[in-house]
């Protein structure tokens, strides 16, 4: 029976992690101040009064785990005859602390950008309190049974575990020279199709928006296919209107590139640079001094999409997905498509041959070339 994990990780906040399931996280969705980690494949919450009992009254009924520390946190809990308690990886103190000082002097001095060094940090926190032990003390069945948990107990994505090898392998490997963790078969990256919409679609997403600023973000994003960390992080000095380009600084693996700069985009741009006025981003936060948040944009999208009544899987990286898929379909080299995505890859950009339909719309069902006529049933 698929159960509700709820624990405390290190920084004290409550973690909460299930398999997919569309009704548990329609409830989690009702419990205050929650907050998605997708690659993690959990929700995480501040621990303030009343929040732990939330949680499980939204799922009272089902089959409820609940790690120590929080128990240890809530000394009068009577948990029902559906809840018990788990080990939880995140209950420690914080085992190898010191260790793991260096390993963050090290990804800083290699200049590992901000989320990497967050991640590398908290998967191998993670894993010393999984084995309560201090890294010289780590040996290959250790790696492995932290693998497997996170597999099969998180159910994270392979992505995930990709990830969390990543970050096991740097610290053990490249710092502690340590040869088991080379050992550790990678699992193969799950295959799926990137989600595209049609043009029309996109069309009725932009059209849903009826704050300037906000359509200028998403039409930047499709227009250039831009990532959501890219169009946030934009300058108005990264906007070259003679040459009509866009100029992305410090991208995915801390390169720099140029992608187009569409004549309907810029025309938008001029229109919400005149109301706005931006100073330093081109689009400011709450503060001017800040960029827009990237779980704002999300919003945004979120919201287009419920008004413009589309019902696909989609975020704001979908319109960068269809941007690729759009230029393939008219004709677009692929070697250019990845130079404007910013792909290291060319593997990567081929992925949109197999969601265009350039091709595939030119090809016949051989159902379609049998004479069937209506009423041979009958």
């Amino acid at each position: 029976m698929a159960e509700v994990n709820v624990s405390k990780d290190i920084a004290g906040r409550i973690i909460v992690s299930f398999p997919y399931n569309p009704l548990w996280i329609k409830k989690i969705k009702t419990v205050p101040r929650h907050r998605c980690h997708p690659d993690e494949k959990h929700w995480s919450f501040p621990d303030t009064d009343g929040t732990f009992e939330q949680i499980l009254k939204v799922f009272e009924g089902e089959e409820i785990q609940i790690g120590p520390t929080l128990k240890k946190t809530i000394p009068n809990l009577q948990p029902s005859r559906k809840t018990k308690d788990i080990p939880s990886p995140l209950a420690g103190e914080g085992q190898g602390e010191g260790n793991l000082k260096d390993l963050r002097r090290e990804l800083l001095s290699k200049k590992y950008s901000y989320k990497t060094v967050k991640a590398y940090l908290y998967y191998n926190r993670d894993f010393l309190n999984f084995t309560g032990k201090s890294p010289p003390d780590i040996n290959d069945s250790d790696i492995k049974d932290y693998l497997l948990y996170l597999a099969e107990e998180r159910q994270s994505a392979t992505s995930t575990l990709n990830q969390a090898i990543n970050a096991l392998k740097f610290y053990y490997g490249s710092m502690l020279k340590k040869k088991f963790v080379y050992e550790v078969k990678r699992p193969r990256k799950d295959k799926k199709l990137p989600v595209v919409l049609s043009k029309e679609e996109v069309e009725r997403i932009l059209k849903a928006v009826d704050n300037l600023k906000h359509k200028a973000i998403l039409m930047m994003v499709h227009a250039a296919g831009l990532r959501v960390g890219e169009v946030v992080k934009l300058k108005i000095e990264n906007i070259d209107s003679k040459r009509m380009l866009i100029h992305i600084k410090g991208a995915k693996g801390r390169k720099d590139r140029y992608t187009m700069l569409s004549e309907t985009a810029l025309e938008i741009l001029r229109e919400y640079w005149r109301q706005y006025k931006p100073q330093k981003w081109l689009f400011e936060g709450a503060r001017k001094d800040r960029y827009i948040a990237t779980r704002t944009v999300d919003k945004i999208m979120e919201h287009a999409c419920t008004k413009a009544g589309i019902n696909k899987d989609v975020s704001v990286h979908t319109l960068r997905h269809s941007f690729a898929t759009h230029l393939l379909e008219s004709g677009t080299d692929l070697r250019y498509i990845q130079e404007l995505l910013g792909h290291a890859d060319s593997k990567t950009t081929e992925i949109y041959t197999h969601v265009s339909t350039k091709s595939l719309g030119k090809i016949k069902s051989p159902l379609d070339g049998l004479e069937l006529k209506k009423g041979d049933n009958d």
